[in-house]
């Protein structure tokens, strides 16, 4: 039987250098979180505020997001997207 090796203690998790590139975002995705170059997580950290601050979550089916005005543009103008499909539709905003 083999053991398991044990991880090492301490030893933290190196971040994935193209989640942390700086990206800039289209016209269309800066009017929901705002201009500037940053990293896609920073990207989706504020998407996710901005569609908890608007309450725009699916009620009965939590992994569907309602597109307001501002997020139909982005989501290809559907009215309602996955969250697994939201990631894919804002990278396509991503430059």
């Amino acid at each position: 039987m083999a053991k398991k090796k044990a991880k090492k203690a301490g030893k933290k998790r190196k971040p994935n250098a193209a989640f942390m590139k700086p990206m800039n975002p289209t016209a269309t995705l800066a009017a929901v979180i705002g201009s500037g170059s940053m990293p896609r997580t920073e990207v989706t950290k504020k998407i996710w505020a901005y569609i908890k601050r608007n309450g725009l979550q699916d009620k009965k089916n939590r992994r569907n997001i309602n597109a307001d005005e501002k997020l139909r543009p982005v989501f290809g103008g559907k009215g309602t997207v996955s969250m697994f499909e939201m990631t894919k539709l804002v990278n396509k905003h991503l430059k």
